[in-house]
């Protein structure tokens, strides 16, 4: 199976959480920053937004316009011990997000498999839409 690779990484967390994650990342060279709208933690040594951790908060839009709040839920553990956010989480966060890269995520989920009907049904009509709007453009 293939891989795709992302520069950014972006993380969904409780807003209450943010003075304690940035403590806790300082430390190690991340200095958080708020540009354009985006909350992210820079490398304090090469301070480049694509190449941040992009903060998206629990229960918010993120931005105005969006269809959905950011969901969470508890992360899983991988089979290799990694902790990592459901794939329905995953999915609905793309589709709400909705820009090119995110049309060709959720391409990549879907063709992987990752994309069941029990994923399908969490979905609210305008994600399900888009979902097969992706899905027609294979």
């Amino acid at each position: 199976m293939a891989a795709r690779l992302t520069k950014d990484v972006d993380v969904a967390i409780d807003r209450k959480n943010l003075d304690a994650i940035r403590a806790a990342l300082e430390p190690y060279g991340f200095t958080f920053r708020h540009v354009a709208g985006v909350d992210m933690f820079v490398d304090a040594n090469n301070p480049n937004a694509i190449a941040a951790i992009h903060l998206l908060f629990a229960g918010e839009r993120v931005r105005s316009d969006d269809v959905e709040v950011v969901p969470f839920s508890l992360p899983e553990q991988s089979p290799r011990g990694f902790m990592i956010a459901p794939v329905v989480d995953l999915v609905h966060m793309k589709l709400t997000s909705y820009r090119l890269k995110d049309q060709v995520h959720v391409q990549d989920l879907d063709h992987a498999g990752l994309i069941t009907r029990q994923i399908e049904q969490t979905l609210s009509a305008p994600l399900l839409a888009r979902l097969k709007e992706v899905r027609s453009k294979r």
